[in-house]
């Protein structure tokens, strides 16, 4: 460790693209992913970093594995492999809730161990609406205590998730600063955290088990929807009320010349989810659908409300469904939750933008977000990260919507599954792929991208598939962010910001650093991503252990598992997703959350001391 360091141009170039980060990340004034690519190229220009490593963040280990992890998640999902896990949770649960929430919780944990949480989260929330309707549990009761273990069961294994598949690039990227006569960081095999993890997934369990399920919201409402249970439950949760009717359109009605856009911001309208002109009865009609004489409208809502707004506009009420009978039929179309993941390229546009009748045949009825239910100008309103669409389609098309990555279907879809006959090559080469990084000396990209390539040459993921299942947004969030860590360290900016600290609160203890360390990491991790709070705390990290005589790898360590403390806020992607089909509100996760937060930094820190 250097001592006296002065502040140089460099270094208050690069602090300055370090604030500009954090502001950006906090304020969302442009999306992160945009924000990191921003810094990177602003990182070349001043210099910060040679042209000929600016950009080795796209092939660094870490990114590479990321890839590899989402890929061979997503064939693991096309197989149906998650359905066989469901239908063995059902069979040996029982109907004890406790007994549930134990088996999918330690279940989803495990799982978020070889994959990223937010892909198991994704994977495990159709199941766990599948578990809740037929055992009658409310999701509110399954979905906190499944997200909360599928963010620590990523910090059982070095590859559960993005901080940690991070940490070793990390630690070699600071190895090579280190002052001459420091013993260079080893780095972490795959099971170095499994004593962690393990002990934060049972932790978790325990919490909830105890205390987490007297403190998780006992509503009746946030029950999973099932083709056989929409109407009571949209009508309770929703205020979605009535049946399916049929209008026909006269030669004196108002609505002859409208587009259905129009027709449906009328007063005391119903819901508007079918239409007959000149060709075959369809669902899903388009905002700029021309009404005609003869047209015949298929609507929902209460008999009164649609007998009303019959007479109001010179409507015939027809006195049984003759033209959508079948396209209606319970067995083949209903009401349904989609959920608008993080990454999602629908964020920031607006429903009528998103053209989701023409191009998927979906509906949106209302939307659920956070404590707001919005039933009214829906064309209109911006879609969020976490927002719950209430939506009325066929099941064949909301099967499709369930493959495409913008969204995730909530709602218990009859389908086959996709792939069965290939499971045994998914699961084949996902073990490949671990014992690759069990027993061989192969980097872990290396490991990972065979299972992954494998899945592919097999035919358990199409190519297309593949680049689909990737979420580019984190790519691009951590090969664009690896460099600004890289000239934290180069410039000497992470030395001289150390320096400015320990002058400030001179010596302390290793557990009250440590200990700041880790409450560090959790303030950045609620208000930006965990990738980003990661590249930003492990080279300050290392400085203050190298400063104060510690082991800098448990200092950075600390800082990997402290950014999955994410529990307090709706902020992390996994509370994101569970927000809207749980029906939970911001006080929910404070008042859950916050004893799971203590709770996880007491466990890592304890932990920690008693192996390293």
């Amino acid at each position: 460790m250097n001592s006296g360091l002065t502040l140089t141009g460099d270094m208050l170039l690069v602090l300055m693209l370090l604030g500009l980060t954090i502001g950006l990340f906090i304020s969302e004034l442009v999306r992160i992913d945009i924000a990191a690519i921003s810094v990177l190229v602003l990182l070349g220009l001043f210099g910060l970093v040679p042209s000929d490593q600016l950009f080795n963040g796209f092939a660094s280990n870490a990114v590479i594995s990321v890839i590899a992890v989402m890929i061979i998640g997503a064939g693991l999902d096309r197989t149906g492999v998650m359905n066989t896990v469901a239908a063995w949770i059902v069979r040996y649960g029982g109907r004890s809730e406790q007994r549930i929430v134990s088996m999918i919780s330690s279940t989803v944990g495990v799982t978020s161990s070889f994959m990223q949480n937010t892909g198991a989260t994704a994977l495990f929330l159709p199941v766990v609406g599948r578990i809740s309707s037929r055992l009658d549990l409310p999701l509110s009761r399954l979905l906190m205590p499944m997200g909360f273990c599928a963010i620590v069961g990523g910090t059982i294994t070095m590859v559960g998730s993005s901080p940690l598949i991070l940490l070793n690039d990390l630690i070699e990227t600071s190895n090579r600063s280190l002052p001459p006569g420091a013993e260079s960081m080893q780095p972490f095999n795959l099971f170095s955290v499994t004593p962690i993890g393990l002990s934060l997934l049972a932790a978790g369990l325990i919490y909830f088990l105890l205390v987490g399920r007297l403190l998780l919201p006992l509503t009746t409402t946030s029950k999973a929807a099932s083709p056989g249970r929409t109407k009571n439950y949209f009508a309770n949760v929703y205020g979605i009320e009535g049946d399916v009717h049929e209008l026909l359109v006269t030669v004196d009605s108002p609505l002859v010349g409208m587009r259905v856009s129009e027709a449906e911001m009328l007063d005391d309208a119903p819901l508007l989810l079918a239409i007959q002109n000149t060709d075959k009865p369809r669902l899903a009609p388009p905002a700029d659908e021309m009404i005609w004489v003869g047209t015949v409208l298929g609507v929902m809502g209460t008999r009164q409300q649609v007998g009303q707004f019959a007479v109001n506009n010179q409507l015939r009420l027809q006195p049984r469904l003759r033209t959508f009978g079948r396209l209606f039929d319970p067995s083949r179309a209903g009401v349904s939750e989609v959920v608008i993941p993080p990454g999602s390229n629908l964020i920031g546009q607006t429903i009528g933008e998103a053209m989701l009748r023409s191009r998927l045949g979906v509906s949106v009825l209302a939307i659920n977000r956070g404590n707001q239910i919005i039933r009214s100008g829906l064309r209109e309103e911006e879609l969020r990260v976490g927002d719950c669409l209430v939506s009325h389609s066929t099941w064949r098309d909301l099967s499709n919507v369930a493959r495409d990555k913008d969204f995730i279907v909530a709602t218990d879809i009859p389908k086959e599954e996709q792939r069965p006959q290939k499971v045994g090559w998914a699961l084949a080469f996902f073990a490949l792929a671990m014992g690759l990084i069990l027993f061989t000396d192969f980097r872990l990209s290396i490991a990972l991208m065979t299972g992954a390539v494998g899945m592919v040459l097999t035919g358990v993921l199409s190519m297309d598939e593949a680049y689909q299942s990737v979420s580019w947004k984190t790519v691009f969030l951590m090969a664009s962010l690896i460099p600004l860590g890289f000239a934290m360290e180069l410039t000497g900016t992470a030395a001289w910001l150390v320096q400015q600290m320990l002058s400030i609160v001179g010596d302390v203890s290793d557990i009250w650093m440590q200990i700041a360390l880790a409450l560090l990491a959790t303030a950045f991790t609620l208000i930006m991503s965990n990738v980003g709070a990661t590249v930003l705390l492990v080279p300050i990290a290392i400085n203050i252990a190298l400063a104060t005589g510690a082991n800098p790898a448990v200092y950075a360590l600390i800082i990997a598992l402290g950014t999955s403390n994410a529990f307090i806020l709706p902020t992390h992607p996994v509370n994101a997703l569970i927000m809207g089909p749980g029906g939970y509100k911001v006080k929910d996760f404070v008042r859950v959350g916050g004893g799971m937060s203590v709770l996880f930094l007491v466990v890592t820190l304890t932990v920690v001391n008693l192996i390293y």
